[in-house]
Formats: structure tokens, C-alpha cells, sequence
């Protein structure tokens, strides 16, 4: 039987397709001044609620096979204790800084992890374009009214990915959601040389009662014969509980001794990106960038009083742009488009 939409039940689909969560939103209509401004702090609100002491659950899970004969990887679970804090806010920006506290016989280790920077109606982003390689890309300017971008940068200050999108209400719950983004693989499959090389994925951030949870819906891809071909589906749900039983002033202690470099290396990163339009820099599985080790070894010496500041930021300063000039050169159009 060949199944074809009435008039009516034409425009009835096309209005549900048109109010469905599930798709795109369209641009944000001009609010009034008062509740632009109320969106505005709330936003800013849930932003700031990430930051603060918390033990993490990380539950990630291979679900749904795109491609015959291959097997989803089983559920993997895992936790530690994490704690953010506020880098800078300067009400349009807000930067949130990642430290893992982790105990090993007795003494505690702290391992500067990742950040998040967020942007209030940005022009643009620093996107993931292909393999080593992250380009500026422009936020419609339809699109940026009352929108949030939000950057995610690696260990050592990278950049990792990036996207922009709005908050919003769901059945009584507030979350932020991303558009489609483009993303490296992250170290946990990068290391098992898999079939796939990047994800496309979707981002979301939502404020719980006691911390936050962030989920992603993420495509492993593929690039062959210059197509890119889906492999699996992957969901992970990270879950941030308030909690303060760890040792949190390891994580203080290390970034107050150690903040003034890190800064210094993101200033460094920046004016890469800024004069070459981007950043192309060599990827390796253990460890992200191929100088990201040297880079948090340098930070290891300035927390332990072995290295001084100003020697530190030298070095890694030459190293960003030594690193990043030598591809730079030869970076390749991207392939993820």
C-alpha cells in the first residue's frame, strides 16, 4: 500500500515538525528590555552553579551499530573528584577551569583537566575542522540574539571543540543545548586505534539539584574515500554531585602557584589562533597535542618550586609557536564539512 498525507494531514505534520524540541531552533525573536535582561542572569546563573567541589560520575556507552559486523564497545563507568572554579567573568564571558584531585598511596595528585569558556552572542568560534586541525568559523548573525557559545579546551590549553546555542525550559527542567559540533576523539578511544577518527555530536548542560550533569549524543565517524560515514552511537551522561570530602586544597594550592602560567599559555594559544586564522597542531593518542606533556611537566615545576615563572612561560611560549608554525604551513582544507 503506498501511504500518502492529505492536505490536512500535511500541514499538521509540517506544524509538528516545526514545534518539536528535537530540531533546530530558530533564531530568538527581540524580547523586551526587563526580559532580555532576566534571561541574561539566569543564564549567567546556571553557568556559575558548575563551578564548586565535586565527585563526578563518568557512564558512557556505545549504543546504536551504523555500520554491519561492527560490535558497540560495552558500558564503561568511572568517577573521580573534580574541582572547577571561575578563571574570569566579566558578565559576557565566563571561564571555568577543571582540576582532578586524584589519591594514590596516601598523597594526593592534582591533574589540571579540562575548560569550559562561555560567550554571550559571539561572531565566532573556534571550531574542530579535521584531523590536527581547529579554524574560526562565524556564528550567524541570525542566530546570535540571546545565544551562548561554548568552548571546550584540552589539558594543556588546546582547543578541543566548540559550539553555540541557547537555554532553554523542557518540562519544568532548564538546559543549555549545542548545535551540531565536530569533535577529536577524546583519549579514551583514541588510544584503541578504532575504526572511527572524530565525532558529531550534541552537547547539552543542565543544573540539578545538588550539581549539574552534562550529556552528549555523539557519532563516530569515519572519513574514507574523503566521505564521511557513521559508525556507532555513543551517549554519555557526566554527572557533577556537591561534594567536599577530598582533598580540594590540593586543587587550590596547585592552581594558585600555577595560574599565572596557564594564563599565559591560553594568551599564547590565542595569538596563534588570531594571527593564522586558526590553530593546526599534530595530535597523539596518550596525551592530546604532542607537546601537551611538556607543557603540564613545565606547569609540575612551577607547583613543586622548581621552576620559575618567568622561565616557564618562555618556554612554553616558543614551544606553542614552534609547534604549531611548522603545520600551519601545510594544513590541508578541512574535511569535516
Amino acid at each position: 500500500m503506498r501511504f500518502t498525507l492529505s492536505s490536512l494531514g500535511a500541514s499538521l505534520f509540517l506544524l509538528a515538525l516545526s514545534l518539536s524540541p528535537a530540531l533546530a531552533h530558530p533564531p530568538i525573536a527581540e524580547r523586551p528590555a526587563t526580559e532580555e535582561k532576566a534571561a541574561f542572569e539566569a543564564d549567567r546563573a546556571d553557568i556559575l552553579a558548575m563551578a564548586g567541589n565535586f565527585k563526578v560520575r563518568f557512564d558512557m556507552q556505545e549504543s546504536t551499530s551504523w555500520r554491519k559486523g561492527y560490535t558497540p564497545l560495552d558500558r564503561k563507568i568511572s568517577g573521580g573528584h573534580e574541582v572547577v572554579r571561575v578563571v574570569e567573568d566579566s558578565g559576557r564571558k565566563i571561564m571555568l577551569q577543571h582540576l582532578l584531585v586524584v589519591e594514590h598511596e596516601g598523597k594526593s595528585h592534582v591533574v589540571k583537566h579540562w575548560r569550559q569558556d562561555w560567550e554571550y552572542e559571539p561572531a565566532r568560534i573556534l571550531v574542530y575542522s579535521d584531523r590536527n586541525l581547529w579554524t574560526w568559523e562565524d556564528v550567524p548573525a541570525r542566530m546570535r540574539n540571546g545565544r551562548w557559545s561554548q568552548t571546550v579546551w584540552q589539558v594543556d590549553d588546546s582547543p578541543r571543540y566548540a559550539g553555540w546555542g541557547q537555554f532553554e525550559e523542557q518540562g519544568g527542567i532548564r538546559r543549555w543545548r549545542s548545535n551540531w559540533t565536530w569533535r577529536p576523539l577524546a583519549r579514551r578511544d583514541a588510544i584503541r586505534n578504532p575504526v572511527y577518527d572524530r565525532y558529531y555530536a550534541i552537547n547539552r548542560h543542565q543544573i540539578s539539584p545538588d550539581g549539574w550533569i552534562h550529556w552528549q549524543d555523539n557519532i563516530k565517524m569515519s572519513l574514507e574515500g574523503g566521505k564521511l560515514l557513521p559508525i556507532v552511537q555513543e551517549y554519555v551522561l557526566n554527572s557533577y554531585t556537591r561534594f567536599d570530602s577530598y582533598d580540594v586544597a590540593a586543587a587550590d594550592d596547585y592552581w594558585a602557584k600555577t595560574k599565572t602560567y596557564w594564563a599565559a599559555v591560553r594568551g599564547a594559544w590565542a595569538e596563534v589562533a588570531d594571527a593564522r586564522g586558526g590553530i593546526a597542531v599534530q595530535e597523539e593518542a596518550q596525551t592530546g597535542t604532542v607537546i601537551s606533556g611538556r607543557l603540564l611537566e613545565i606547569a609540575e615545576g612551577i607547583a613543586a618550586g622548581e621552576t620559575r615563572s618567568a622561565d616557564a612561560i618562555d618556554e612554553a611560549r616558543k614551544l606553542i609557536v614552534a609547534r604549531t608554525q611548522l603545520l600551519a604551513r601545510s594544513a590541508e582544507s578541512p574535511a569535516a564539512q
